[in-house]
């Protein structure tokens, strides 16, 4: 029941997207169908999808068409144009890897001369 449940939720994902452009209501229906979903069988929402959706207004979110993506701080805050609500979402681990990844390669190249 569970993997059905995950399949609709992402079936359903899939088509807000592809239907956004000509029916931004149909799109927003679709995520509150999802949401739906995941609450009855007591799952979590996808990770691929968890941050396209307001969890206020229960909109599907389309960077540029009605939300603001705005980087800062070492922050993604994404902001719905339809009723303002902000999600904040740190970025420091990706930061931390990359420095790490940074340190790894210029050592290698220091120990390869």
């Amino acid at each position: 029941m569970l993997k059905i449940a995950e399949e609709r939720i992402n079936i359903l994902f899939e088509r807000a997207d592809e239907e956004f452009a000509q029916h931004p209501e149909r799109s927003n229906r679709y995520v509150q169908m999802a949401r739906n979903i995941a609450k009855k069988y007591n799952i979590k929402m996808p990770a691929l999808w968890k941050r396209r959706f307001c969890k206020e207004c229960n909109s599907f979110l389309k960077p540029g068409e009605n939300c603001r993506v705005r980087l800062s701080n070492s922050c993604v805050t994404i902001r719905c144009l339809e009723c303002g609500n902000t999600i904040i979402i740190p970025y420091v681990n990706e930061q931390k890897s990359r420095r790490r990844m940074k340190i790894e390669h210029t050592s290698q190249e220091g120990t390869d001369e």
